[in-house]
């Protein structure tokens, strides 16, 4: 279920999916398909791990990749979670062919 809200959607970023919403900063980006697949992703990474772990997931590889990058964007582009859905946002049918944990594949360090 998509909702807008500028105010739950962090400065800087036009979406968050906090399972099982997707809760976009304006109503012109419904019809972005890219970014809805993005976050649709994100529902799927957030169902696979049963929601709670996948957060604490995300936050402990975001603390390690800030760390690593000493750089906000770039700590959050490399998150596994980002690298796979940006990596995929633009193919409309890949989460008809995604296995199970593909977010797996995308943790390796690999600068975006």
């Amino acid at each position: 279920m998509i909702f807008i809200s500028k105010y739950l959607v962090p400065k800087g970023y036009t979406g968050i999916t906090i399972f099982p919403f997707v809760f976009l900063k304006s109503k012109n980006l419904k019809g972005n398909q890219a970014l809805i697949n993005h976050e649709k992703i994100h529902l799927r990474q957030q169902l696979e791990l049963l929601v709670i772990p996948f957060y604490v997931f995300y936050i402990v590889e975001f603390l390690v990749r800030l760390i690593q990058y000493r750089n906000w964007q770039i700590a959050y582009r490399n998150i596994s979670f980002e690298r796979e859905a940006y990596t995929n946002q633009l193919s409309l049918n890949y989460l008809k062919q995604r296995t199970f944990w593909s977010f797996l594949n995308y943790l390796r360090v690999n600068d975006i």
